[in-house]
């Protein structure tokens, strides 16, 4: 079975959760109308159906794979990468002048969420590409960005991020690459980088590396690192490619999962030095390279909805071929399982933590666009902080979401399940680096409570909680009963997320290891009511349509079946998850290093 789009779900989250109407009157977002719109979804949906989701087994069989320095991509991929291209996806949501759609973000990501549900390997390359564009964008000379970017955003070249070093890890500290400044104005860069996505590959003509590394006289730690672009190929003065830069891959990794896409262990500088330029100022480079890391963070997101929706489809598929055992009421012969009551409600499971993500992904990405367009700052300025407080939620949250999701495909094939050949597996191998590339849940976590929570005494997070009141209030005031109990354990969340809230705000500075000790487990919380927020909007929207009697009931009656399943058995999580975080420090602590 391949991917099959959740096209009605998707322009539901698009147009009546997050709002499209009120995104395509922003100055610069007018094209974006509810008929263009859908009319390219439904085009991404069958280029990702038809041309890439069908690379996405074969791939994990044959991998990517590395010979005298040169990576070979999977088979088909090379061709499904030119298709991508030229059909133009790479550049929806970059700026016309450099050759892109100039579509808002919101109409960027669910094309993302298409593209990782297709073919999670493939998707990897346009994603790295994506951020070393956000990033050139941002802080790129004028110079770097006509080199650079019009191939950029056509998909003629790719990018990478370069950060990790075999000593590094996650602590850029320990970064110590080396940068070393030329008469002519460029940099000698050498050292090793380790984990590149698509570092080398052979699907495009030149691959454009952003490269964390220290100048001669940088100051130790984070303060003294820069960025620098580093080209696979040279560029002429009329942008045709020059020589080879003095940057080869040594090897690729041997992975559990995203087998396809090579991720390379990338030596600058064996031969004098590769040939880079600075990006904007020295010693400014980690600032810079968070411009890509938000990017991707929010896109290993959207790798986490897509991934999970595969998982979803591909058990409903299964869960409604598979005959076995009597139902319990009583069948005459065995029937399929998803007549069997736990089935239902692992498929549940799936399916409203999938929708929950989606929409609040979606909702993330209007405000977004509405913190780079509207006209009036202070009302930029706000969205911006509600869509940096979500970014870790969304990176963190739905990629922990993912492999549980998946881990459930699995379960419900039974021994099936475990077997290569059904499929199922792949998307739990898969899934399983999502939480730890582009900062590991606990990073997501700690900046959701240093930067996002505690930074501004909780001023954001707690704006956040009253517009999930005031959902509940309206959810509550229903006649509709689903809707009331939706609105009860909603309620009971926010209180959850208000009180953790409060208690981070006021014991960070006194117990900061207690704190952090429940990082992970707030970043969920936050997740579970911010997804259950927006299925309770979702479920007003449906219920007012079916009041008006027009459009799909069937769909609006599961939209509320959805969202009283996610309130009835993941909100009624969240004091559970309260109570490890305002209590369960002392646990986390309790042992000496010597007793593990």
């Amino acid at each position: 079975m391949s991917y099959v789009a959740p096209l009605k779900d998707m322009l539901f989250a698009l147009n009546a959760v997050a709002g499209l109407d009120q995104i395509n009157q922003l100055p610069g977002c007018t094209d974006a109308t509810a008929e263009t719109v859908e009319a390219v979804l439904q085009e991404n949906g069958r280029f990702c159906s038809e041309i890439v989701a069908p690379l996405n087994r074969s791939g994990d069989q044959e991998p990517s794979f590395w010979r005298d320095g040169n990576v070979f991509t999977s088979k088909g991929f090379k061709e499904a990468y030119k298709a991508f291209a030229e059909a133009g996806w790479q550049g929806i949501q970059h700026p016309e002048e450099y050759g892109g759609q100039g579509l808002p973000k919101l109409v960027g990501t669910p094309c993302i969420e298409m593209l990782n549900a297709a073919n999670l390997s493939f998707a990897l390359c346009p994603l790295l590409s994506d951020g070393a564009i956000e990033a050139l964008l941002t802080a790129g000379t004028d110079e770097q960005k006509q080199i650079y970017l019009e191939n950029l955003v056509s998909g003629k070249w790719t990018g990478t991020m370069n950060l990790t070093e075999p000593q590094a890890g996650s602590d850029l500290a320990q970064v110590r690459t080396r940068a070393v400044p030329q008469a002519d104005g460029t940099y000698k860069v050498s050292g090793t980088k380790i984990f590149i996505t698509y570092g080398e590959h052979d699907m495009a003509e030149n691959i454009v590396h952003l490269v964390l590394a220290r100048t001669p006289d940088a100051p130790e730690g984070v303060k003294g690192i820069s960025l620098f672009v580093v080209p696979k190929f040279l560029v002429n003065a009329d942008g045709s490619l020059g020589d080879r830069n003095d940057v080869h891959c040594v090897s690729i990794e041997h992975k559990l999962g995203i087998k396809a896409s090579p991720t390379a262990v990338l030596q600058f500088g064996d031969h004098g030095g590769a040939t880079g330029t600075l990006v904007g100022l020295e010693n400014r480079g980690l600032e810079y390279m968070f411009i890509m890391m938000n990017s991707a963070r929010f896109g290993v997101g959207m790798q986490g909805i897509g991934i999970a929706e595969r998982a979803y489809q591909k058990a409903v598929n299964f869960a409604k071929d598979r005959i076995q055992s009597r139902d319990l009421s009583g069948s005459a012969g065995p029937v399929a399982i998803i007549h069997h009551p736990d089935v239902r409600r692992m498929l549940m499971s799936m399916r409203s933590q999938v929708e929950a993500a989606r929409a609040l992904a979606y909702v993330t990405a209007a405000a977004s666009d509405i913190a780079h367009h509207h006209a009036d700052e202070p009302t930029r300025k706000a969205k911006h902080a509600f869509y940096e407080y979500l970014v870790p939620i969304v990176k963190g949250w739905s990629t922990e979401m993912s492999v549980d999701v998946a881990s459930t495909g699995v379960q419900i094939h039974g021994g099936m399940g475990f077997i290569e050949e059904t499929g199922a597996a792949q998307f739990y191998r898969d899934a399983r680096i999502l939480t730890i590339y582009e900062g590991t849940t606990a990073i997501q976590a700690n900046d959701l409570i240093g930067r996002k929570t505690a930074r501004d005494g909780g001023a954001v997070a707690k704006g956040i909680v009253a517009q999930v009141r005031a959902t509940q209030a309206e959810l509550a005031a229903s006649s509709n009963p689903d809707l009331v109990a939706i609105g009860t354990q909603l309620a009971i969340g926010a209180d959850a997320m208000e009180q953790v809230i409060d208690y981070i705000v006021a014991n960070l500075k006194s117990d900061i290891k207690g704190v952090f000790a429940g990082s992970v487990p707030y970043l969920k919380l936050a997740g579970i009511v911010l997804g259950g927020w927006q299925l309770g909007r979702s479920a007003l929207i449906a219920a007012a349509e079916l009041t008006k009697g027009e459009g799909d009931s069937s769909f609006y009656r599961a939209k509320i079946g959805t969202a009283r399943f996610f309130a009835d058995h993941m909100l009624a999580q969240a004091t559970g998850l309260q109570t490890s975080i305002l209590s369960g420090s002392v646990g986390v602590m309790a042992l000496t290093e010597e007793q593990f």
